[in-house]
């Protein structure tokens, strides 16, 4: 009787565990007719164009258009910034955050954005020409940053919108 509680017991916990589980997607939307959605983490490629998902927080990710004339890290063109992670409420502000970067070696190729889902939905960023005032072009500009406080929240990067 006690093994069949304990059996019980621990497949609950699992399902509970499974259902507070943090997850995050990010998704493109490239309307420019060409180019490459590159998804890139750590210097490693994570998606050229599929969505992503993240079964955990996603820290220091970048995101652009491969035109043909992008390093890996975007040099030479506009990247948006992430890292999608549920808040902890004792740190106020430590969830999800994205931008929209132009500090050099980055530079304008196309159009780029981004906007939240799964909460927060709707709120982003914008860049639609090489002078737009959304986008980072020094590192103390944290005006521009897009802030989520909402857990499992998911990111739309969108290409010539």
């Amino acid at each position: 009787m006690f093994a069949k509680f304990a059996s019980f017991l621990s497949i609950a916990l699992l399902a509970i565990a499974g259902v507070h589980a943090e997850s995050h997607t990010i998704s493109f939307e490239n309307k420019c007719g060409s180019g490459t959605p590159k998804l890139v983490q750590s210097g490693n490629t994570l998606s050229t164009g599929q969505p992503y998902t993240s079964n955990g927080p996603f820290v220091s990710a970048i995101a652009y258009l491969q035109t043909g004339n992008c390093g890996l890290n975007g040099e030479k063109c506009m990247t948006v910034e992430m890292t999608l992670q549920d808040p902890d409420s004792s740190k106020p502000g430590s969830g999800s955050s994205a931008d929209i970067s132009l500090i050099p070696p980055l530079a304008f190729s196309k159009a780029s954005g981004f906007r939240y889902e799964n909460g927060c939905d709707g709120q982003g960023k914008a860049c639609a020409s090489a002078d737009c005032t959304s986008a980072f072009r020094q590192s103390d500009q944290t005006q521009v940053q897009s802030a989520c406080q909402a857990n499992n929240v998911n990111l739309v990067v969108t290409f010539c919108e």
